[in-house]
């Protein structure tokens, strides 16, 4: 049920985003952003509060553990997780990491990132992890569904999609199309014609960003830039000033049934929490509540 009403406020909320731009930090730290807080207004929901920001509802839902995604309470505060650590790969081009649901644009000047939200192949249709490049940029693409997705399409629904979809308002590949160079070319970083899936496991595979996110995207990379996408779900960060943080997000689920995932325990991270001025129980209940926001684990 929950499924279902996430995919009927999607479909029935404005086409609106804005760019989050930050800094890029110096002295070794990996923290960027700052943390913001929202007041609640009667007729807020988290759609419409997560297009304010340009964030993902997803995300907005992991930063507000038992908030009523549908009806927040008026007058009470919600947390904007529009506070991260940079993914732990190197800082160029596109990044993407599939466990945030977010993109990371990092241009040359390597003076800021550009954030934002995305949606990613949903369960046994996931987006694969790759490290590629940009292999052409498409305006106003066609889309050719692979017969995979046509038969999927006629079962689920009854109905016959067309063998290519050309360009215009019915075609979900949106005006704009980044092409990868990853297996056969056939995932894309592309946009939507509807406000439906960013920040959500969705798509048969392929990225998906809003419309002017996709547009403003298009418009900055260049062929050959490098693409990586990644699924890192614990973030850690030994900051300069001493702040040993770390940022959890909840694993994806690898079926239906699946509502939620331990996080794995790997030898960098164990090595982290590890460490003499780490208070062990602070790092195990950000492992537990995987709110998705940088905390400070240090004794």
């Amino acid at each position: 049920m929950m499924r279902i009403l996430l995919l009927f406020i999607l479909a029935a909320s404005p086409l609106f985003s804005f760019a989050n731009v930050y800094q890029i930090p110096q002295g070794g730290s990996r923290l960027v952003g700052d943390l913001q807080e929202h007041l609640v207004k009667k007729g807020d929901y988290f759609q419409t509060i997560s297009k304010q920001y340009n964030i993902g509802i997803l995300e907005l839902m992991e930063s507000n553990p038992g908030v009523d995604p549908f009806l927040p309470t008026p007058g009470s505060r919600l947390l904007i997780p529009t506070q991260m650590l940079l993914p732990d790969v190197p800082h160029k081009g596109v990044v993407i990491n599939l466990a945030e649901l977010r993109l990371y644009y990092f241009p040359k000047n390597g003076q800021e990132v550009h954030v934002f939200p995305v949606g990613i192949g949903r369960i046994g249709r996931e987006t694969p992890e790759m490290v590629t490049k940009i292999k052409s940029r498409i305006p106003n693409p066609s889309w050719t569904p692979p017969a995979s997705i046509r038969k999927e399409h006629l079962e689920e629904r009854g109905e016959e999609l067309p063998r290519v979809v050309l360009a215009g308002p019915d075609n979900p590949l949106g005006k704009f199309a980044i092409q990868l160079s990853y297996g056969d070319g056939s995932y894309l970083i592309h946009g939507t014609n509807k406000d439906f899936g960013v920040g959500m496991r969705v798509s048969a595979g392929c990225i998906r960003l809003n419309p002017d996110d996709i547009e403003w995207l298009f418009n900055k990379v260049k062929y050959g830039e490098a693409v990586t996408i990644i699924n890192q779900t614990v973030k850690t960060s030994a900051e300069p000033d001493g702040q040993q943080l770390i940022e959890v997000h909840s694993p994806l689920s690898e079926s239906e049934e699946q509502s939620s995932r331990l996080i794995e325990m790997n030898r960098e991270l164990v090595e982290f929490i590890g460490q003499g001025d780490v208070d062990y129980s602070k790092a195990n209940d950000a492992l537990l509540t995987q709110s998705g926001i940088p905390t400070n684990i240090q004794i």
